[in-house]
């Protein structure tokens, strides 16, 4: 059995059980493909952030959950009621967040690509902060907000020069990476100058996300020491103070047994010091500090089910076992090659056998997860489990193929209930025309 995180179990009939529900029943409930999320992992994960930070920056300090990793009402939900603050990248982000009363001033915008139509939608409800990526943002909302009569609030986007050493797909602090503006090349400073300028915002501090699935433990050290220095030369040369920092997200999460233990809090201890200690050899204040956790907050809080449809072995080659979801509900491995860790539903003892985890997909490369071991009896109607799926799984969910997402189903106190409903084929047909 797995010891990947403790809301995974076997019951004494063997039969896999998450947040202490059997899999199986479930399944026989809610059909399958299903995604499975652990309301009460949820809410332990945000109140773990929410202590860890007001421990070491004090109680301004705010982790904004970053809603790109799992963004429907019920999380929102979640949020608002664990006081977390959002990281949203759209105005559909935005809006479904609002939808639930979640407060727009404590909604944070990204994006690197925000459209005037954008900017005009997160002005207009009053969106707290806008986190500006470029220059040509920077005058785009500067006039958008003029012509509304406001004075914006913004983080600036600064790119650090910091390689993460993770997938290079999520791989976002490198000075070439699209997203920001570099340290390296100059422009960062030329980026503060011409913020200050703009009459209608209000420069509150900086923002750097150096990446995804971060474990190095000075990968965020490092961004702290680069990021001070350059507070510091801003106020030299330019005579401004920043009042926030926000380090972005980025602490990877365990798909495998491999993959190591990471302590947050104590992670989160770490960079407090290095920060401390950085600002007062500089002579800055402490500003408020914010982080943008996603993956580490929903992560291990998921969990996909499926039914096999079928088995195919080809002697001397490969063998497959082949369920009724795919790269649709799942397309991380087909992305960038992610690692996840399957678990049979109700069949644990006896022979075992490799198998590729394969989906229905008319796409050869329609792979959940290669080379896995399954009991060797595996057939047509069983139930397989694919753990930590949580994160970027339902919401980067497609309907290639004309097929269905799968429903949400949450956890809580030993009950189930549906938070987003199974996409249905009519559902599809009321957008044609």
């Amino acid at each position: 059995m797995t010891t990947l995180c403790d809301n995974i179990s076997r019951g004494a009939d063997g039969v896999l059980r998450f947040a202490g529900q059997s899999v199986c029943e479930l399944a026989d409930r809610w059909g399958t493909p299903l995604y499975l999320m652990d309301e009460d992992r949820i809410r332990a994960n945000c109140r773990m952030y929410l202590g860890a930070f007001r421990e070491s920056f004090g109680a301004d300090a705010l982790p904004l959950y970053a809603g790109k990793a799992a963004a429907f009402r019920q999380m929102y939900r979640i949020m608002a009621e664990e006081g977390l603050g959002v990281d949203a990248v759209s105005p559909g982000e935005i809006a479904t967040a609002l939808s639930v009363g979640y407060p727009a001033e404590n909604i944070y915008y990204h994006g690197d690509g925000k459209t005037d139509a954008d900017i005009a939608f997160a002005l207009d409800r009053g969106v707290g902060c806008f986190i500006v990526d470029n220059g040509n943002e920077l005058i785009a909302l500067n006039e958008a907000a003029g012509a509304r009569g406001l004075r914006q609030k913004i983080l600036l986007r600064i790119t650090p020069g910091i390689d993460p050493h993770t997938y290079k797909a999520i791989n976002t602090g490198a000075v070439d990476v699209k997203f920001g503006v570099p340290l390296e090349t100059g422009q960062a400073m030329e980026f503060v100058r011409a913020a200050l300028g703009m009459p209608h915002l209000e420069v509150a501090g900086l923002h750097c996300h150096v990446g995804s699935m971060v474990f190095d433990e000075d990968v965020f050290l490092r961004t702290v020491d680069l990021m001070v220095d350059f507070m510091a030369e801003v106020r030299g040369e330019l005579g401004f103070t920043f009042r926030e920092l926000n380090l972005g997200g980025g602490y990877g999460v365990r798909y495998v047994d491999g993959d190591p233990h990471s302590d947050i809090p104590a992670r989160i201890g770490e960079v407090a010091s290095r920060l401390k200690a950085a600002l007062a050899a500089c002579g800055l204040p402490l500003p408020r500090f914010l982080m943008e956790p996603g993956r580490s907050i929903v992560a291990d809080a998921g969990m996909t089910v499926y039914t096999v449809c079928s088995v195919k072995r080809i002697p001397g080659y490969k063998s497959y076992v082949i369920t009724d979801g795919g790269m649709t509900d799942n397309p991380r491995f087909c992305l960038y090659g992610a690692q996840y860790t399957v678990l049979h539903a109700s069949r644990h003892g006896g022979l075992r056998a490799i198998f590729d985890l394969a989906g229905r997909c008319c796409e050869s490369g329609d792979i959940i997860q290669p080379a896995i071991s399954l009991p060797a009896a595996t057939g047509r109607g069983d139930r397989v489990a694919v753990c930590t799926t949580g994160a970027y799984n339902y919401s980067m969910a497609s309907n290639y193929n004309r097929f269905g997402r799968p429903p949400v189903v949450m956890l809580r106190g030993g009950e189930s209930y549906l938070a987003v409903r199974r996409e249905t084929v009519e559902d599809m047909l009321a957008l044609d025309l």
